[in-house]
């Protein structure tokens, strides 16, 4: 890897693109420095595994069209998106045309979609370099992108540990330099959590401000896509490029888009009242976290901010609320996986040929262990005689949980929180202890039952990793996570580079990187 593509990488977003305007670079060498660092670190058996799919093709293809628009100058150039020729990864449950989508499930390997999701319509428009797909976990079911059909990410800190999930693949691409923007999906925590692991940053849009249209779903009423990137002003950039009203997306939200970008850079926190929620604080969390978490509050306090403390006692019961009605959801939306209409086809080894015998042949192979275990936790779910039993019954929960919301904020701006109760953990830790995993999402779940937007940004560093730091606001107030977390951003860096700057170097040496180029980095799916 050369000095150029070490440099190149380590910009951020905003920065990239101050210096494809003034011409200092131009946007084929910045994304041929992406994947060159993308064939640096992320093959080979001990690499990230960040990528399920390169594109250099089309990535270097785009960035040759910005390039040329730019140099001839006139209208067309200054019509360009600030962002345009900054690359962009994309998680791999948005589909997108002429690349595979396969929501990291053998179900769907080597799928090729015919349309572009929303956001990657938006994404092409504006002409950002797209490097490729993603890993995750299977169909976005899980918080360590272990439970991929595809291998697992590796976190960029500490390759023996998870890099959170389900988005780890976004987050580590990010965090590893590969990419200086991503798109993830929360339907929990899947871009906030890995953002915390990794030390990255990541945001839950308000429910319904960006389209999910083309968003694979998992549970309709809790998925988000959001940004994934290096600094908060980065994710608000993005974010006020792919936010919107879409008539494709029945829950789309009408109205004019913030603006994000000027939120961020505000970053003053001076009279703002930040909310420390009572039930998101105590048992449970890592005392490093604990620690990071209380020096941040310092921080924000000595900045000039008002520190409550508020209590939401249905907070208690978000996570057996959630994992009541996402695996319902999951099990009525990926019902569409059959074996007959697309995707995978597994036919019965033996026994008559019917639709039946074919569906069940499909989805018992094309089916990870985790997407079988919530699909048969929902489906019973929403059986008859326990409908409201189960699924009924969270649903009031979540009623709860919007009603405290709704309380807290009437005493504060913002709340905030750790963003997960511990640092990233070991591969293969909690593999095999489903109730573990899921209790890395109980600080993120709340916001996702009711609809507010959430920003995870670093917080310092607990045992040499990442500690992520939420905050969460009124529905439609996103501009105030940027602004919280912005600052919060500012302060801890004011003595010291930001997290993101201190990530350890990964670079290969040797024969092995000169041998491995882009497009044999990635795991070949859909190839």
């Amino acid at each position: 890897m050369t000095t150029q593509t070490h440099h190149l990488t380590r910009l951020t977003a905003a920065e990239m693109a101050q210096k494809l305007r003034a011409g200092e670079i131009t946007s084929v060498e910045l994304t041929q420095a992406h994947l060159d660092r993308i064939a640096a670190v992320d093959g080979g058996e001990r690499g990230i595994h960040a990528f399920l799919h390169v594109s250099a093709e089309e990535a270097l293809r785009t960035a040759a069209e910005v390039d040329d628009l730019r140099a001839a100058g006139g209208a067309a150039a200054e019509a360009l998106h600030p962002l345009a020729g900054v690359p962009i990864a994309v998680k791999d449950l948005i589909v997108t045309e002429g690349q595979p989508t396969t929501a990291g499930s053998k179900m769907l390997e080597g799928w090729m979609s015919p349309y572009d999701a929303t956001v990657v319509k938006k994404l092409r428009e504006a002409k950002l370099p797209i490097l490729g797909k993603t890993n995750l976990d299977e169909f976005a079911m899980g918080s360590s992108t272990e439970h991929s059909a595809y291998g697992v990410t590796r976190n960029p800190w500490d390759t023996t540990r998870i890099p959170g999930g389900s988005g780890g693949g976004s987050a580590a691409a990010v965090a590893a330099f590969e990419a200086p923007l991503a798109l993830g999906t929360d339907t929990g925590g899947s871009i906030r959590q890995p953002g915390a692991v990794t030390g990255t940053v990541g945001t839950k849009p308000t429910y319904g401000s960006v389209s999910r249209y083309g968003a694979i779903a998992m549970a309709s009423s809790l998925d988000q896509i959001g940004p994934v990137a290096r600094t908060t002003e980065d994710a608000a950039l993005l974010h006020e490029l792919i936010a919107g009203h879409d008539p494709k997306d029945s829950t789309s939200l009408p109205g004019e888009v913030p603006a994000f970008g000027e939120a961020a850079r505000t970053a003053d926190v001076a009279g703002m009242r930040i909310g420390v929620i009572k039930q998101l604080t105590g048992e449970g969390y890592q005392p490093g976290v604990l620690d990071r978490f209380h020096e941040a509050l310092e921080a924000l306090r000595a900045a000039g901010a008002e520190i409550v403390e508020v209590d939401c006692p249905s907070f208690d019961y978000a996570l057996g609320a959630y994992y009541l009605i996402m695996p319902s959801e999951a099990s009525s939306n990926l019902a569409k996986f059959d074996g007959v209409r697309y995707g995978t086809r597994v036919l019965p080894e033996e026994g008559p040929l019917t639709i039946e015998r074919v569906m069940g042949s499909t989805r018992a192979a094309g089916f990870g262990d985790e997407v079988k275990r919530r699909i048969i936790l929902g489906t019973y779910a929403l059986s008859a005689g326990y409908y409201d039993a189960y699924y009924g019954s969270a649903q009031k929960v979540r009623t709860l949980i919007q009603q405290d919301f709704d309380a807290a904020f009437e005493k504060a701006d913002v709340l905030i929180s750790p963003t997960s109760p511990t640092v990233a953990f070991p591969l293969g830790e909690n593999l095999d202890d489903p109730l573990a995993m899921y209790l890395n999402d109980v600080a993120t779940i709340p916001a996702n039952l009711a609809g507010v937007p959430g920003i995870s940004v670093p917080g310092g560093l607990s045992e040499g990793l990442p500690v992520g730091i939420q905050f969460l606001a009124p529905i439609r107030e996103d501009a105030r996570v940027y602004r919280a977390g912005a600052a919060l951003e500012k302060l801890l860096s004011q003595d010291a580079e930001p997290l993101w700057a201190q990530a350890p170097e990964l670079a290969k040496t040797g024969p092995e990187a000169a041998a491995e180029p882009a497009e044999a980095a990635a795991h070949p799916v859909g190839k």
